[in-house]
């Protein structure tokens, strides 16, 4: 019932610690990178890219791992930015890692709280489920005066990045690498351990999962809980990065889109299919947005997920392996 050979990804040869050291240099190299080509664009534009490989993983892990499709993701990615606002008004002087963490917390007991609540819903009941999440945290944020409410609020960016020195955008670009390596390592763990193989036994049939022994519940949560906290993460750095925050912002229908985008457009069936979708969706859009418009950027995603949906279900990475098979 469960496709092992689809579930253990593109890079069989690299397990455990060795392939996180393989994703921690691949990020310095990035960084460094970076720093010699020494482009503030070019630190903004990778930030977006990064933060889309976050968040479509995130997705990709109740929505592609699990089979329950999630349309509430800028509920998840505005609890983290907006933790982010909160923590930043009460202690001014917070790490940026720790807004993250506690944002992502934040997100990911919301997550277990959705899990639990719509514990009898499947399919496309799921789906309208996280959609009316995502309209209740909007509409609690935008008559919450503290955080701004529909006027929104500015977050000011430190001048100097801590412990690097140069622009802050430096820092935000190496703390969205580093949330990468977390991410991506968490998911490929997924993959390749007994609690990947349950959630592929709950996408494929959850009632005949159930009926052989899997603990349906209790998976759910996790997934619901692990999705919702890393996609906090992937929100909460968003005040600084923007420096103004409003819940037109924070809920941009671009979020939703392309976090659903880019994993089917890639590949749900491994990790590595939310980054060739982010880097290949993520890049266009922001030439597009230079060369033309940013209005097109939901256009260009909508577009690309209808075609690989009808000419590639199982997204790029999901040709590829299919032909190694």
């Amino acid at each position: 019932m469960v496709d092992k050979t689809a579930a253990s990804g593109v890079l069989p040869g690299l397990r455990g610690l060795p392939f996180v050291l393989v994703l921690i240099a691949i990020a310095a190299v990035i960084f460094a990178t970076g720093r010699w080509l020494g482009s503030s664009y070019a630190f903004f534009v990778g930030y977006v890219v990064l933060q889309y490989i976050v968040l479509g993983t995130a997705w990709n892990i109740l929505g592609g791992y699990t089979g329950y499709v999630n349309f509430g993701v800028t509920a998840f990615f505005a609890i983290g930015a907006y933790s982010t606002v909160v923590l930043n008004k009460l202690v001014p002087a917070m790490p940026l890692p720790v807004m993250i963490l506690i944002g992502g917390a934040m997100a990911g007991l919301v997550g277990l709280g959705t899990g639990y609540l719509t514990l009898r819903l499947r399919g496309v009941f799921f789906s309208i489920a996280t959609l009316a999440l995502a309209v209740v945290v909007q509409t609690l944020i935008t008559n919450w005066d503290f955080v701004g409410g529909a006027r929104g609020a500015y977050v000011l960016r430190p001048r100097i990045a801590p412990l690097i020195g140069g622009e802050y955008v430096q820092y935000l670009f190496l703390i969205m690498l580093g949330l990468c390596v977390i991410v991506l390592a968490t998911a490929r763990a997924i993959e390749r351990s007994a609690l990947g193989y349950g959630f592929a036994a709950i996408r494929d049939d959850e009632a005949a999962a159930e009926a052989s022994g899997v603990p349906t519940l209790r998976l759910k949560l996790i997934a619901t809980g692990l999705s919702g906290g890393f996609m906090g993460m992937a929100g909460a750095p968003l005040p600084f990065y923007v420096t103004y925050l409003d819940p037109a912002s924070g809920f941009s229908l671009n979020y939703a889109v392309n976090a659903i985008a880019m994993p089917l457009i890639g590949g749900t069936s491994s990790w590595l299919g939310p980054v060739v979708g982010a880097i290949l969706v993520g890049g266009l859009q922001e030439y597009l947005r230079v060369t033309i418009s940013s209005a097109v950027n939901v256009l260009v995603a909508g577009v690309l997920m209808v075609a690989f949906v009808i000419l590639a279900p199982q997204g790029i990475v999901g040709l590829f392996q299919r032909k190694k098979r």
